[in-house]
């Protein structure tokens, strides 16, 4: 039996892998594929221009190389979506 932060990070890689390598490297998203991850998985968590700022700041500051491809995936995100649920706390009045 699997644990729920086991599960958690099994999600995560098989969504990693279900948009990366389409534009190339099988195991890093491009700007593109990384970009369609996003838009498409976590779109409630990316809505409204700051968070369209935010996607660039991410891909730029993910792309140490300058190839236009990332690795790493939840370090970047959790920031992020923890944004986004404090403000749903704040308007719940938590």
């Amino acid at each position: 039996m699997s644990t729920p932060l086991e599960d958690a990070t099994d999600t995560l890689i098989r969504i990693f892998h279900h948009y990366s390598g389409k534009e190339g490297d099988r195991y890093k998203l491009s700007k593109g594929e990384f970009k369609e991850l996003l838009t498409s998985e976590i779109a409630d968590f990316l809505s409204g221009p700051k968070y369209l700022l935010l996607v660039d700041k991410i891909m730029k500051d993910l792309d140490s190389n300058k190839d236009n491809e990332v690795v790493i995936l939840v370090a970047a995100l959790t920031p992020a979506c923890n944004d986004f649920f404090e403000e749903q706390l704040m308007k719940e009045g938590f």
